[in-house]
C-alpha cells in the first residue's frame, strides 16, 4: 500500500558503528527522534526538521546522514549517504518498496570550522562514486531502490548473453523453467545484482570495520596507524573452556536467522523470487529452518554444485505446489531463487515427533556455540536444547551425530589431528623450550609412513616444578573415547615411588633389573582400593574386604598383626593370599615412609576429570586442552603461594591444619626423659599408650613421623617440654617456599600457527586397529568390578509385588500379582 508519510527515526549523539554485515548505532548518550516525512520531501527540508526536533545549533553544526539500507542477499546492510533530493527519494522510497516499515536514520554532527571552505565531513566520499550509472532493477516481488551500477552491458548485450545462460546458472536437469524469457529475466536481475554487490564490497574500504562500539565511520586515516608494526600474534585455546576448569559459563546459541526479520523473505514468511545466498549450504540450511518452523517436510529434486530444486513432500497425494528451484551465479557460490511456488497448502495426517529436515548438519550447526562453550555437553542436553528451539524430540543417535560433527567443526579432523600432532609439538616446544616428547611408532608398508601407538609428554613448567614435590608418582590410564581408541601412558622417573594397580605389565616393568625401576632405584608400591578390589573378586566377603582395608592401613606392625590374625581365623586361604603379596607393597606399616601416607592412585582418577569432555576431542585438541589446563592451574595456584609467602605462613593450609591439631593433642601427654645427649622421651598419651622418641634420629616408635613427613603429637610434645622447635621435624615438601616453588614457572603463549616450525618427518597416521567402526553411542570399554558398585546401595523394589532385589521388568511373580 502506498504511503503519503514516511515513518522516520533519526539517531544522533552516539557514532556509526559498521560490521561485515549490518550498520548500527551506538553510545551511552544516543537520542531518538522520531520524524514523520513526506513522500515529497526535499534534502533541505529534511535538514531543517531534523535541526528543528534534536534542538542542534545549526550555525556550529552540520549534519552528515547515513540511512541503513537493507539488501536483498540475506541479513545484510549498508550505509546509503543522504547527501541530496534524489538520494531523499531513494530513503523515503524503501517503505514502499521493501518490507520496512520505518526507516532509520543515521546523523553525524560535524563541527563547523570557518577557515575551511569544503564539503564538512567528508560525506562525499561515503556515497557511491560519481561516474558510476544508477539504474533501476527489478524482482518479481518488487522494484528495488537501491544504487545499481551501469555494468556496462546495453541490451543488446543481454539478449546476446542468452547463449550462455546454462553455463551461467549450471544445467537445467527438468522442465522447471516456464521458456527461456524466464531465465533471460533472471540473468538480467542477477547481472545487476552482481555487479551491484561488487561496487559494495570495493566501497566497504571506505568505512572502518568494527566489532566495538567506539569505531567511527571515518574517511580520513589515522597518520600516526600507518608505520606500527603488525602485532604478534599468538595461537588461542579452541574454546575458553580450555583454560576455565572451574565456574564454567555456559553459552547459549544465538537464534541464527538469514534475514533482519524472523520471517523469510517478506512479511509473509515465504521466500521470494530473486532472494540471494551466500552459498549453497546457507540455502539448505534456509530451508531446513523455513520447513521446520512450517511443520512441513519436503524433498530433494534435483542437487548439483549449479542448481538446487526442492518440492513438497506431499506434493503427489496432497498436489502441494510449494516447490523451489535455486541456481548459482557464475563466477560467485552465490545462489539466487529463480522460481518459488508456495506457501504449502498440505495438511499433516498426524502429530510428528520428528522432522525428516532437522538433521544432524542442522543440529551441529545450533549446537556448535554451545559445544565450544562446553564441550562436555551431554546428549540429553543437546536433545532438550533442539526441543526448546524447535519443538521436536529428535533421536538419541542424531543428536550424537550432530554433537560429533559439531566437534569435527570446531577441532579438526580426527584422522587427520594424528598428522598434525608432530607440529603442535614443535609449536609448543618452540614457545616452551624444554618440553619431553617420546613417541611409540611402528612401521607401515606405505613408504614415509608411520603408525602411531601411543606418545607421553611433559611440558618444561611440570618437569621443573616436579622437583619440588613429594618423590611420589601415581600411575593410571584414561580410556579415550573418540573416533579412535587408546590410553594415555606416563612414564617413570628414577627414584621415585610409583603407586599403581597390579597390572601386569608394570609389575614386570617395576622388577626389571634392565629398565632402572627396581629397587632402589625406585620403589613400587599398590593402590590399596584395587589390591582391595582384586581381594573381593576372589572371596566375595565384604567383612574380610573391611579388614584387608584395615590392615593396610594401620601405621604399627602390632595393629597391621592384630588385622591379619582376624582375617586368618575367619578365612585361612584369604590369609594365605594376603601372604603371598610381599607386605610392603600394600602395607603402610611395612612401607618405609616411601609413598608419604598416599594409599590410592586417586591421584591419578581426579586426572580424569581434568580431561573430562576432552576424551572425546581429537588428540591435537586434547594436548591443546592439557596446555591451557595446566598453565591455568599454575597461574592460580602461583598467586595462592605468593599470597602465602607474602603473609608468613610457613607450611601449606593441609599441614598447617594437622601440626595445630597434633600440637592441642600434645599438650595433655605425660613426658619422661631418658637420655638428654640422645633426646630420648618416654611420652605417655592419654589413651595409657607409651611411645619412645629420639629426637636426634627423628623417630617415634608410632612411625607417623616417618609416614607422614610431620612430626606427631609425641614428637611435639617432646619438643615443648626441652623448648625445642618442632618445626624442623616437617619436610621441605610441605614448606610454603616449596608449594610456591612448585607452581613458580612459567608458560608461555603459543605461537600463531604459520609461525610454527615445519615438519619434515615421517607422516603418523592412526592404526585402523583401534579406531571404532559404526555410528552411534560407544560402546563401554571400562571393566567394571565391585569398585563400580557403590557401597550402601539400597536395592531396587519391584513396582509389581512390592519385593526388593528386582524391578518389575524381572519380576517373577507377576502371576500371583495378575
Amino acid at each position: 500500500m502506498f504511503v503519503s508519510t514516511i515513518p522516520v527515526i533519526c539517531y544522533y549523539n552516539g557514532q556509526i558503528v559498521r560490521t561485515k554485515t549490518d550498520v548500527e548505532y551506538e553510545g551511552s548518550e544516543t537520542c531518538i527522534a522520531p520524524l514523520k516525512i513526506p513522500i515529497e520531501c526535499t534534502f533541505q527540508e529534511l535538514i531543517d526538521m531534523i535541526y528543528s526536533k534534536t534542538t542542534i545549533d545549526k550555525r556550529r553544526f552540520k549534519l552528515v546522514l547515513i540511512c541503513k539500507y537493507p539488501l536483498r542477499n540475506g541479513n545484510r546492510f549498508q550505509p546509503f549517504p543522504v547527501r541530496d533530493d534524489s538520494s531523499v527519494r531513494e530513503m523515503l522510497d524503501l517503505v514502499n518498496t521493501t518490507t520496512i516499515e520505518e526507516i532509520e536514520l543515521y546523523i553525524k554532527v560535524v563541527r563547523v570550522k570557518a577557515q575551511l571552505n569544503q564539503s564538512v565531513g567528508g560525506h562525499e566520499d561515503l556515497f557511491v562514486r560519481d561516474h558510476y550509472k544508477v539504474a533501476q532493477f527489478h524482482y518479481d516481488c518488487g522494484p528495488s531502490s537501491g544504487p545499481v551500477p551501469d555494468t556496462g552491458l546495453n541490451g543488446d548485450d543481454e539478449d546476446n548473453a542468452d547463449g550462455e545462460r546454462n553455463d551461467e546458472y549450471g544445467e537445467d536437469v527438468d522442465d522447471e523453467c516456464d521458456g527461456p524469457d524466464a531465465d533471460v529475466e533472471v540473468d538480467r536481475h542477477v547481472s545487476f545484482l552482481r555487479a551491484f554487490n561488487q561496487v559494495l564490497e570495493n566501497e566497504q574500504g571506505i568505512y572502518v570495520s568494527a566489532q566495538a562500539p567506539s569505531c567511527d565511520v571515518s574517511n580520513h586515516l589515522d597518520d600516526e596507524t600507518l608505520d606500527e608494526p603488525s602485532p604478534v600474534t599468538y595461537h588461542l585455546p579452541p574454546t575458553p573452556q580450555f583454560e576455565h576448569v572451574e565456574n564454567l559459563d555456559i553459552a547459549v546459541a544465538s537464534c541464527w536467522t538469514p534475514w533482519v526479520q524472523p520471517t523469510t523473505g517478506n512479511s509473509s514468511g515465504e521466500f521470494v523470487i530473486g532472494q540471494v545466498f551466500n552459498s549453497k549450504s546457507d540455502l539448505q540450511e534456509a530451508a531446513k529452518i523455513y520447513s521446520i518452523k512450517a511443520h512441513q517436510e519436503y524433498v530433494v529434486v534435483a542437487s548439483s554444485k549449479k542448481l538446487l530444486v526442492l518440492r513438497c513432500k506431499k506434493a503427489e497425494e496432497c498436489h502441494c505446489p510449494w516447490k523451489l528451484r535455486a541456481m548459482v551465479v557464475k563466477d560467485t557460490s552465490l545462489f539466487v531463487i529463480n522460481k518459488y511456488t508456495g506457501p504449502h497448502t498440505c495438511v499433516n495426517p498426524c502429530l510428528n515427533w520428528d522432522h525428516h529436515q532437522l538433521d544432524s548438519q542442522l543440529v551441529s550447526t545450533h549446537i556448535k556455540a554451545l559445544i565450544q562453550a562446553q564441550f562436555t555437553l551431554s546428549t540429553a542436553a543437546i536433545q532438550s536444547s533442539v526441543m526448546e528451539k524447535w519443538g521436536y524430540q529428535i533421536s538419541y543417535k542424531k543428536a550424537l551425530d550432530g554433537k560429533h560433527k559439531a566437534i569435527r567443526q570446531l577441532f579438526g579432523d580426527f584422522s587427520q589431528s594424528y598428522t598434525e600432532l608432530p607440529r603442535l609439538f614443535l609449536g609448543i616446544e618452540q614457545s616452551n623450550p624444554g618440553c619431553a616428547v617420546v613417541w611409540k611408532t611402528c612401521e607401515t608398508n606405505m613408504p614415509n609412513t608411520e603408525i602411531f601407538q601411543r606418545v607421553f609428554w611433559s611440558f618444561k613448567p611440570s618437569i621443573e616444578g616436579f622437583q619440588h614435590c613429594r618423590p611420589v608418582m601415581s600411575i593410571d590410564g584414561t580410556h579415550l573415547y573418540g573416533k579412535y581408541k587408546g590410553k594415555n601412558h606416563v612414564t617413570q622417573r628414577p627414584g621415585i615411588c610409583v603407586i599403581s594397580d597390579r597390572h601386569p605389565g608394570i609389575m614386570a616393568a617395576m622388577v626389571d633389573p634392565h629398565l632402572g625401576w627396581a629397587t632402589p632405584f625406585a620403589y613400587h608400591r599398590i593402590c590399596m582400593r584395587h589390591f582391595a578390589s582384586n581381594f573381593m573378586t576372589r572371596f566375595k566377603d565384604k567383612i574380610l574386604k573391611n579388614l584387608v582395608c584395615r590392615a593396610a592401613l594401620a601405621s604399627t606392625e602390632r595393629k597391621f598383626k592384630k588385622h591379619m590374625n582376624t582375617i586368618g581365623r575367619i578365612n585361612s586361604e584369604a590369609l594365605q593370599w594376603l601372604e603371598a603379596v610381599p607386605f610392603q607393597l600394600w602395607a603402610l606399616s611395612h612401607d618405609g615412609g616411601r609413598r608419604y601416607g598416599l594409599m590410592t592412585t586417586n591421584i591419578s582418577e581426579v586426572f580424569n576429570s581434568v580431561l573430562k569432555g576432552a576424551r572425546s576431542l581429537p588428540v591435537t585438541a586434547l594436548v591443546q586442552l592439557t596446555f591451557f589446563r595446566l598453565n591455568g592451574y599454575f597461574v592460580a595456584r602461583r598467586e595462592v603461594g605468593a599470597n602465602r609467602l607474602a603473609s608468613t605462613e610457613q607450611f601449606t593450609p593441609y599441614v598447617d591444619a594437622q601440626i595445630q591439631g597434633r600440637v592441642v593433642k600434645a599438650g595433655s601427654m605425660e613426658i619422661v626423659l631418658y637420655d638428654h645427649e640422645k633426646g630420648l622421651f618416654h611420652v605417655k598419651s592419654r589413651r595409657d599408650r607409651t611411645h619412645r622418641v629420639t629426637l636426634h634420629e627423628k623417630t617415634c616408635t608410632c612411625v607417623k613421623t616417618l609416614i607422614y613427613g610431620f612430626p606427631c603429637s609425641h614428637i611435639i610434645s617432646a619438643c615443648q617440654h626441652r623448648c625445642v622447635d618442632f618445626r624442623l621435624f616437617v619436610d621441605s615438601y610441605y614448606t610454603t617456599q616449596s608449594y610456591y616453588d612448585t607452581w613458580a614457572p612459567l608458560f608461555h603463549p603459543i605461537f600463531n600457527e604459520d609461525e610454527w616450525p615445519l615438519y619434515d618427518g615421517t607422516v603418523i597416521v592412526p592404526p585402523e586397529s583401534i579406531r571404532r567402526f559404526g555410528s552411534g553411542r560407544p560402546k563401554s570399554t571400562r571393566l567394571h568390578n565391585e569398585m563400580d558398585v557403590r557401597e550402601g546401595k539400597t536395592l531396587n523394589r519391584c513396582g509389581l509385588c512390592k519385593q526388593l532385589g528386582h524391578n518389575r521388568r524381572f519380576c517373577k511373580n507377576i502371576n500371583q500379582v495378575q
